[in-house]
């Protein structure tokens, strides 16, 4: 039976709760070893840490890929199920990596990231396809913004307070979010389906068949080439700044500062999903995605202007790293809360968020992927803040080109969509 409108806000903050909090709980199984140092060590000649960052990668960009089929797939009874199984397999490679020969722990860490990749599209898929979707996505997409610091203090508290080795960290730190997972997960489990007026606003999201994802495809290739080009550029400029971000500071003349990190994420998360959750205002999908292509064009603004304002040493390095935070952030959340769930929404195709997110995700970590060995089999020389200058400057000049064109190009196919149903209709 149709809920009724007064209960909807509570089911809606319940959902978007649940929904943080599963994804904040599946970081504490992703990220507490890189508070490890693994100082001194070295496996196939190559720094511990780097071979084991490079190998979760690896598990996790593949996931990726192979989510695009499992997740845009996935009935609704089967979600819960997979979260846990999936949490618990990561859980147990964690196992594996604390007491098991060297070796064998960087394969333990490829295991570890292989079922992690499919918590985010499972997760948004209980919030897609309702006309509170980026209010909702963008809570979700705040947890990974806080969640990495968060947990890797956990990891530190673990090795500095309580004596635990680096290696049997990362295991007990995951063992401490299990009963909030459960309990988030079951909670997640209970968020009703969208409602009547959901659907026909946002369209009926069902599982996608292969042929379904090809013809979703096929009928959006320019558009969507577009807009996927952009979101490997944010992927990998976004994923240096996360990953080499204590590098970037130093190189600014920041020293070792762990509250800094806490203070500029606070700001940029804030900032990005604030301003992407009002989206829900738009009613109209198209008016969503020109909404969508201005915020986010000004989040590359802002980025071109940090770049450039650092290039000649006119900002201070914390006002950079916020501005370029913000700048990068704007438009990757409106990636996950907007811009494919209102592509998805104007199709006259069946589809859902999951198949276009994970196709975006599984390209960009490709090319993230790509950036890290170049780091470790490159030149040593490189300059990880010009490098990232670069990034930040280029990318973000090709990529409102991009994003530009893909909006025109998506909005001249939806016309002409809505032109050919009302004539259908009309002849009926």
């Amino acid at each position: 039976m149709h809920q009724p409108p007064r209960d909807r806000p509570f089911s809606n903050l319940t959902a978007a709760a649940a929904a943080f909090a599963v994804y904040f709980c599946m970081y504490a199984f992703r990220k507490p070893f890189t508070a490890g140092t693994f100082e001194g060590q070295e496996v196939f000649g190559l720094g511990l840490k780097t071979v084991l960052v490079l190998s979760q990668l690896s598990g996790y960009m593949l996931s990726k890929f192979i989510g695009v089929k499992i997740v845009s797939e996935m009935p609704r009874p089967r979600r819960a199920v997979a979260l846990l199984v999936l949490i618990g397999f990561a859980e147990l490679a964690l196992v594996g990596f604390a007491y098991l020969p060297i070796h064998a722990k960087v394969f333990m860490l490829f295991l570890n990231g292989l079922p992690l990749g499919l918590i985010f599209g499972i997760v948004l898929s209980y919030l897609e396809g309702r006309r509170q979707t980026e209010a909702l996505a963008a809570g979700l997409c705040a947890s990974f913004i806080v969640s990495s610091g968060i947990v890797k203090s956990v990891g530190r508290w673990l090795i500095v307070e309580q004596g635990v080795s680096e290696f049997q960290m990362p295991f007990i730190t995951g063992a401490m979010f299990l009963p909030p997972l459960f309990f988030s997960v079951w909670l997640l489990q209970k968020t009703p389906e969208p409602t009547p007026q959901d659907r026909e606003i946002r369209s009926e999201r069902k599982s996608m068949t292969g042929l379904e994802r090809r013809e979703f495809f096929r009928a959006y290739a320019p558009g969507l080439s577009m807009l996927l080009f952009v979101y490997i550029v944010l992927t990998v400029t976004r994923t240096i700044r996360d990953d080499f971000g204590v590098e970037i500071w130093k190189k600014l003349g920041v020293q070792e500062q762990p509250s800094v990190f806490a203070q500029s994420e606070t700001i940029v998360g804030i900032v990005a999903t604030a301003l992407n959750a009002f989206a829900i205002c738009f009613v109209r999908n198209v008016s969503a995605l020109r909404a969508a292509t201005v915020l986010m064009c000004t989040g590359f603004v802002v980025a071109i202007g940090a770049a450039l304002a650092q290039w000649q040493g006119q900002v201070e390095p914390f006002p950079f790293m916020v501005a370029c935070g913000i700048g990068l952030y704007l438009p990757y959340v409106a990636f996950h809360t907007t811009v494919f769930e209102r592509i998805v929404a104007a199709s006259r195709h069946s589809g859902n968020l999951g198949f276009l997110m994970y196709v975006a995700d599984s390209l960009g970590y490709l090319g993230y992927a790509a950036v890290v060995s170049l780091k470790m089999f490159g030149p040593e020389d490189i300059d990880i803040l010009w490098f990232f200058r670069n990034m930040l400057l280029w990318g973000s000049v090709a990529s409102i080109g991009a994003i530009v064109w893909a909006l025109l190009y998506l909005q001249r196919v939806f016309l002409v969509q809505q032109n050919e149903d009302d004539l259908s209709q009309t002849g009926a």
